[in-house]
C-alpha cells in the first residue's frame, strides 16, 4: 500500500491511498482542475480513480468536491452529517454512499474503517485503510484524541497525524482570541503536544514504521517544531526507528508500506 499528499494544510487537503489495484482520494480541498492537475503530476488520472472518501464538511476538505464529483461521477462516500452539509442545491447526484462511524466497508481491494473525531464540523471521521495485512491510519481536524481512537491506531503500520499548531506559538499569533479558543479547543486542531501525545500512546505497540505530520498552521507552527516534538517523544518511548516526515501543502512524494 502507498500514498501520496496533493496537498496538506490550510490552503486544501487530498491524498491519494492505493494498493495498486484500487486508487481512494480522500478529501478534495482544491478547485477541480488544481486537483486533476496534481493527480496527473502523480500518475493517477482522474479517469483511474475508484472513489472519494470525505472526513468532513469544511472547505479545505470539500470545497472542490461538487465540481470534481460531478465531472467524474465518481463513488463518494461519507457520513450522514457529511453528506447533509454538502448535498443541499446539489441535484442529480446518484453516486452518494452514506455510511456510520465504526462499520467497516470495502472500497474495491482497499478495507476502510472510519472512527468519529471531535471537531467542528457536521458528523467528521478518520480513516484507517487496510490492505494485504498492512494499515495506514488518517487523523487530522480533531480537537482531542479518545482513548478508542488510540485504540483504533495501535493497529496501524503508517500514520498520517494532525500536528496543526504550536501552542506559544498560536497565542502570540495576534489572532482573535475567538478563533485561539476554536483552534486550541476540544473541537479544534491538535497542537505539537497533543500530536507527540498520541505518538506515545501508539507507537509502543511496535507496529508504527512511519508517521506523517499533517495539517501544519503556515503561521502557528514550523515542520522542525512538529518534528523535533514527535521526534523527541518517539526516542523517549522506545521508537527512535520510527520514521517521521512532514505533509506540506506541495505535493509530497509517494510513501510505501
Amino acid at each position: 500500500m502507498r500514498w501520496v499528499f496533493l496537498s496538506s494544510g490550510r490552503v486544501g487537503n487530498g491524498m491519494v491511498v492505493s494498493d495498486g489495484t484500487t486508487h481512494l482520494l480522500v478529501d478534495i480541498g482544491l478547485s477541480c482542475k488544481q486537483m486533476t492537475e496534481r493527480l496527473h503530476a502523480v500518475g493517477i488520472p482522474p479517469e483511474a480513480l475508484t472513489a472519494v472518501c470525505l472526513t468532513h464538511d469544511h472547505g479545505d476538505h470539500v470545497s472542490g468536491v461538487r465540481v470534481f464529483c460531478t465531472k467524474y461521477r465518481l463513488p463518494l462516500f461519507a457520513t450522514l452529517g457529511t453528506y447533509e452539509a454538502l448535498s443541499c442545491g446539489w441535484e442529480g447526484y446518484e453516486h452518494w454512499n452514506i455510511f456510520a462511524a465504526g462499520n467497516c466497508f470495502s472500497v474495491g481491494t482497499l478495507t476502510v474503517t472510519p472512527f468519529a473525531t471531535p471537531h467542528d464540523a457536521g458528523e467528521s471521521v478518520g480513516y484507517i485503510f487496510s490492505s494485504a495485512g498492512r494499515s495506514l491510519g488518517f487523523l487530522t481536524d480533531t480537537g482531542y484524541v479518545p482513548e478508542m481512537i488510540k485504540h483504533h491506531l495501535r493497529s496501524c503500520h503508517a500514520l498520517v497525524l494532525e500536528s496543526n499548531h504550536d501552542l506559544e506559538m498560536l497565542m502570540g499569533s495576534g489572532r482573535p482570541w475567538h478563533l485561539i479558543d476554536r483552534i486550541r479547543g476540544r473541537h479544534g486542531h491538535l497542537s505539537n503536544e497533543q500530536c507527540a501525545e498520541v505518538l506515545a500512546a501508539v507507537a509502543p505497540s511496535g507496529l508504527l514504521e512511519i508517521v506523517i505530520l499533517a495539517h501544519l498552521s503556515e503561521d502557528c507552527n514550523t515542520p522542525a517544531l512538529a518534528r523535533n516534538s514527535a521526534r523527541h517523544t518517539l526516542q523517549h518511548c522506545g521508537c527512535g526507528a520510527v520514521r517521521i516526515e512532514v505533509a506540506a501543502p506541495a505535493i509530497s512524494e509517494w510513501f510505501e508500506l
